[in-house]
């Protein structure tokens, strides 16, 4: 370990015994020694930096600024500074040269495409709808943005700081390790935390942390905090830690044989995010890349070419939700592990099948009759369409997949209900007119079961045991 104390000196412990020599006389464990000067420097003008770094693993074993920040001359955002050439931004690629194996698990991971959003209708409806400035300081925050360098080399301020986990970086690469693993102390506990997740799975569309927080999970994670063992090397879930996982226990580290990854979507078998969920198998290329393919589409074999490389692994979304279920089961019983994803698996179909297929059907008729248009979001059916696989449905999804039961139903199932019926059919009927209305709904939500209320009314049967029920606790005649 290397230590600077607060006298100045650099204190070192050996396998034997501690050593303690003047700050300037740095060793070979020092990385590139021409970073003293830069520590010395940052030490005086920005103080609570350096105290970040000397604090982690990186000040503890020598790594210093210039290890990370040198750039050399074909870097287009290089630039002179007290006589080095360096660069402010520290790519995934620039960690890789000490990180290997994570930088790649994380370069072909869904993570890294995050910038993606660029070219959605997500991003679309915020630019153009709302404003770009807007996105800039909202979506990219945590998306990424494609980062642009001005003439003197430094990131221009219209993109930067941004430490977006997609982010676009002036190398080529994409992410940005800081995301998770803050600067300067790149902390493996701070990423452990659900806290650096809920940064950006959070809100109206995708509230992970607020449905981790509420579920069992999340509530014995908040009053055990001090069993963790968060700054475990390994981190092994069962061995070293049993009171709660974290997002990261159950998307990235080791547990019940399965080997930490920096691929978080490597365990997932359901694809959540889109208007109609679908179970995905995961294709691996030679050249780092991956993609997803449905269930039921065509699957490359090894050694296929694909997208300009070739094919080095398929994980099905059976195996890829084997080894989720294997990280459960460091902590729990088959039993358990299996009416999980029975309930969650239900949920998801209920979702699809009643409600996001045939409204899905609904929205295709009408820009094919040409009732609407084929633009996004210039009629107010489009938007209560949006929110209702958007919002609503991805949080009875997302509910279900993490144990959170408010998220599920009143926050979820409950919203995408209520919205169906009292606003969508009803803006519906205004748009198509109330016959063609009668006859799309006729034709793709009658044959549902679960609709059947709507078009005959409440079986008197259920309604007179929610009666019976009612009065049984609040005496007879009470409900009206």
């Amino acid at each position: 370990m290397v230590l600077l104390d607060g006298g100045g000196m650099l204190v070192r412990e050996t396998g034997e015994a501690n050593a303690a020599r003047p700050a300037g006389t740095y060793g070979t464990d020092w990385g590139n020694p021409d970073g003293e000067e830069c520590v010395q420097c940052h030490r005086k003008h920005s103080p609570g930096l350096y105290q970040e770094w000397n604090q982690s693993m990186h000040g503890q074993r020598g790594v210093n600024c210039l290890d990370c920040h040198k750039a050399d001359g074909k870097d287009k955002d290089g630039f002179r500074h007290k006589g080095q050439l360096i660069s402010i931004i520290v790519t995934p690629k620039d960690c890789a040269r000490c990180h290997t194996t994570e930088f790649e698990e994380m370069d072909g991971s869904h993570h890294s495409k995050a910038g993606d959003i660029l070219a959605s209708f997500d991003n679309l409806l915020g630019e153009v709808v709302g404003g770009p400035e807007a996105v800039n300081a909202g979506c990219k925050q945590c998306h990424g943005s494609t980062i642009e360098i001005g003439e003197d080399g430094k990131p221009l301020p219209t993109t930067w700081p941004n430490t977006g986990i997609g982010r676009i970086n002036p190398d080529g690469s994409r992410g940005s390790c800081s995301a998770c693993h803050g600067r300067h102390r790149f902390s493996k506990a701070q990423a452990r935390t659900p806290d650096t997740c809920g940064k950006c799975h959070v809100g109206p569309d995708h509230p992970q942390i607020e449905v981790y927080n509420e579920s069992k999970h999340g509530i014995i994670y908040h009053a055990k905090t001090t069993e963790m063992n968060l700054e475990s090397d390994k981190w092994e879930a069962g061995v070293d830690y049993s009171a709660a996982p974290t997002c990261a226990t159950c998307h990235m580290s080791a547990g019940g044989g399965e080997k930490p990854t920096h691929n978080v979507g490597e365990r997932i078998s359901w694809t959540l995010r889109p208007p109609i969920s679908v179970k995905n198998n995961l294709v691996k290329l030679k050249d780092g890349s991956e993609f997803d393919v449905p269930e039921g589409q065509p699957l490359p074999k090894v050694g296929d070419k694909a997208k300009k490389s070739e094919v080095v692994e398929v994980l099905t979304w059976k195996e890829r939700r084997l080894k989720m279920q294997n990280v459960c089961t460091a902590c729990h019983t088959d039993s358990v592990i299996l009416g999980h994803y029975n309930q969650f698996d239900k949920v998801v179909d209920l979702y699809n099948e009643k409600f996001a297929k045939p409204i899905s059907a609904i929205m295709g008729d009408l820009q094919k009759a040409g009732t609407i248009s084929q633009a996004p979001f210039d009629e107010k059916i489009e938007w209560i369409w949006w929110e209702i696989w958007h919002h609503e449905g991805r949080r009875a999804r997302h509910g279900a997949s993490m144990s959170g039961p408010d998220y599920t139903w009143w926050h979820g199932m409950y919203e995408v209900a209520k919205h169906t019926y009292f606003e969508f059919i009803p803006e519906l009927k205004k748009v198509a007119g109330e016959k063609e209305a009668q006859a799309l709904l006729e034709k793709h939500f009658k044959p549902i079961p679960g609709h059947a209320w709507y078009f005959e009314g409440m079986n008197p049967d259920q309604l007179d045991a929610v009666r019976k029920g009612f009065e049984s606790r609040y005496g007879k005649g009470s409900l009206k």
